[in-house]
């Protein structure tokens, strides 16, 4: 895709927001104040960062052909402040009074445009703020209020068979970057950006147990704008029960094989236990279904591989649950260790677990859960995988079998991942921890970073019983995140982190952008593919009593 920008600020850090803007869309070409106008012809994006110098008439017109023939133009801060010219005319909009810099909360209006579905409705950016009038044909999307007034913040107009978008936000590297701004922005900037204007239908095979994953799944998808819940599959009939109570007017069936058939479902969500994974996905893509399947997507690298290949032959899409990438505390940590607070990261260890009987359902079964490794290694060990680039040349894992022997899973596992530089990870699952250690315990070059895990009690006056407390999991609470980092002179200074916003149902968000809009997947096969590699070393590695095992052809 052809991407032009032409701006008179560019320094460095804006170019690398920009090409983080464009992402898949393509490599964007800079054009700034001085140089000789570029031929505009096969632009399918325009970027106008800022007030533009004077421009040749032909040049000019030129932008306003190609916009007209279909091209995609974004205005960042250069709306003029006059109604009569150029600029004005093709944007929609001109520009009023700026307020002082500062953070301002950005508001998705009820206008409908398929810019705007599903972003956060309410957002902050620290900005330049460049309130927007519109003109007779702008559409206002986004607004700002300053003292009570509601001032328009992005403006949507069409010109021909293109779209012109002129945003007031954006103009410091910094709210460049905002998640949501860079979401509308990279979505104006797509010329044939449009949705199928009608709610995909969507299964959940595996309800599962009362408030469990399929209950999760399904409120993910009511919640979602743009997903409908269709239909859920479970062999249990009190499940399917269950299933028609919570969500009056879906449709249940008993096996695989009669969801199969029915048309109004395009995305099956499957959340059984791992052991029917592969087989469900693989049935489920050939029969042309788009697949979100639950953590972990399968046991061994082959059957990733075999998986990921029936996704791409059967053009369907594949992605896997892995929720906890949206956890607030490792948002939290994975936007100090982006921000460079801890330097250059060379190692990670995280723990989940403490002295308690461990459940007796299918996650302590090795033969349905895949072992102790895959059930929360499946998260700890993706998390390791998102802050350390790359993949582990050696992993090495050792297991105990002590306590715990009406089950199958191991009572302790360790996990340990080396890269071939150097950097090292840990992840240690235990049920024979008196005392837990740090969620997160992460070093770099300028910084350490200790999440730890805190206890939620629920209380509560109950007639005829009195005072009842309820312990919530452990993990289930964000971890309190302390941040130390080494000042020559000075000594060690502490800050505490705290946890990013909460962020509900993200993951069918996510999905909903991607089978609507084109948008790239949050969670990609390639990316769970690398946790698979690890788990199944890991195991490899315990049945053998801890030996090392070399993934080989992985490093990079």
């Amino acid at each position: 895709m052809h991407i032009l920008v032409l701006s008179p600020r560019l320094t460095e850090s804006r170019r690398a927001a920009f090409r983080a803007l464009t992402g898949e869309l393509g490599e964007p070409r800079f054009v700034v104040p001085g140089e000789p106008p570029p031929d505009v012809a096969e632009c399918e994006a325009i970027v106008v960062d800022g007030p533009q110098p004077a421009q040749p008439r032909q040049f000019l017109g030129a932008i306003r052909a190609v916009v007209e023939r279909g091209a995609a133009l974004v205005a960042i801060g250069g709306a003029p402040a006059e109604r009569d010219g150029f600029w004005a005319d093709l944007l929609g909009a001109v520009a009023g009074p700026e307020p002082p810099p500062g953070e301002y909360y950005a508001r998705v209006t009820e206008a409908h445009s398929h810019i705007s579905a599903r972003v956060t409705r309410e957002f902050a950016v620290v900005d330049g703020f460049v309130p927007l009038i519109p003109l007779a044909d702008g559409k206002v999307i986004v607004d700002v209020s300053v003292a009570l007034r509601d001032f328009a913040a992005v403006v949507e107009t069409s010109r021909g068979a293109g779209r012109v978008v002129a945003c007031g936000l954006g103009n410091t590297d910094a709210a460049l970057r905002t998640p949501e701004i860079a979401q509308l922005l990279a979505r104006a900037l797509r010329p044939d950006l449009h949705c199928c204007g009608r709610n995909i239908g969507v299964a959940i095979v595996g309800y599962g147990p009362l408030g469990g994953m399929g209950y999760h799944h399904g409120l993910g998808v009511t919640g979602t704008e743009g997903l409908e819940l269709v239909a859920v599959v479970d062999p249990n009939v009190e499940r399917r029960k269950a299933a028609e109570t919570d969500f009056p007017g879906v449709r249940t069936y008993a096996s695989v094989s009669e969801l199969v058939s029915d048309d109004d479902v395009e995305v099956a969500l499957v959340a059984t236990p791992p052991a029917h994974h592969v087989a469900l996905t693989l049935t489920l893509l050939r029969a042309g279904k788009h697949v979100a399947c639950e953590k972990p997507l399968c046991l061994t690298v082959a059957e990733a591989d075999q998986i990921i290949g029936t996704a791409t032959a059967s053009r369907r899409m594949l992605t896997v649950h892995q929720n906890r990438r949206w956890d607030p505390d490792f948002v939290a940590l994975r936007r100090a260790v982006a921000a460079g607070l801890l330097g250059e990261i060379f190692n990670v260890e995280t723990f989940v677990g403490g002295y308690a009987h461990p459940c007796r359902t299918w996650h302590s079964d090795t033969a349905v859960s895949g072992g102790a490794g895959y059930d929360w290694g499946s998260h700890h060990v993706d998390w390791v995988l998102q802050l350390l680039a790359g993949m582990p040349r050696v992993v090495q894992a050792h297991g105990h079998k002590r306590v715990w022997h009406d089950v199958t899973n191991l009572d302790q596992i360790r996990v340990r991942m080396t890269w071939p530089d150097g950097r090292e990870a840990e992840f240690l699952q235990s049920d024979i921890a008196a005392v837990r250690r740090p969620k997160f315990y992460v070093q770099g070059t300028a910084g350490t970073l200790v999440g730890s895990y805190r206890t939620i009690t629920l209380e509560a006056i109950e007639p005829g019983r009195g005072y009842v407390a309820t312990q919530a999991h452990h993990a289930e609470a964000p971890a309190e995140l302390l941040l130390a980092r080494y000042e020559s002179g000075y000594g060690i200074s502490e800050t505490r982190l705290p946890p990013a916003l909460e962020q509900p149902f993200a993951f069918h968000r996510n999905l909903a952008d991607h089978l609507h809009l084109g948008e790239p997947l949050a969670v990609t096969p390639a990316s769970v593919r690398r946790v698979i590699g690890v788990l199944e070393a890991a195991q490899r590695s315990s049945t053998r009593g801890g030996a090392p095992v070399v993934i080989e052809g992985e490093a990079s």
